[in-house]
């Protein structure tokens, strides 16, 4: 059983910057395609950013060039670096793992079959 915490989220004013963590208990991510996803009041959850097994980044377009994926896979964590926060990242933050195969296919979340209990991510104008 794959176990997925989050962490690194918080408040800050429009411009500003977050680093959040997602460490797997017991599981690499060297196989696997992993993802960070979002939900906002409302909402329906949304993909943000995913990494292939073979370090491969997919960004959804509204955070194209603010958000940055990576991971380490010697300390079983998955990163999501976020720069120019909006007051429209404004959301909960899930981390997620695909483990029926290594790379990513979409952002569909039907298809992770593990995932974190989230952190809260709040930007203000």
């Amino acid at each position: 059983q794959v176990q997925l915490a989050e962490s690194g989220g918080g408040s800050v004013q429009a411009g500003g910057s977050l680093r959040l963590s997602c460490a797997s208990s017991g599981y690499s991510f060297n196989n696997w395609c992993t993802s960070w996803f979002r939900q906002a009041p409302g909402k329906e959850r949304e993909g943000v950013a995913r990494i292939t097994a073979l370090g491969t980044a997919t960004y959804t377009a509204s955070v194209k060039g603010r958000f940055t994926i990576s991971k380490d896979n010697d300390k079983k964590t998955l990163y999501l670096q976020m720069d120019s926060l909006k007051p429209e990242d404004t959301a909960m933050y899930f981390c997620a793992v695909d483990s029926t195969t290594s790379a990513c296919y979409d952002f569909s979340p039907v298809r992770y079959n593990y995932w974190g209990q989230g952190t809260q991510v709040s930007v203000s104008s």
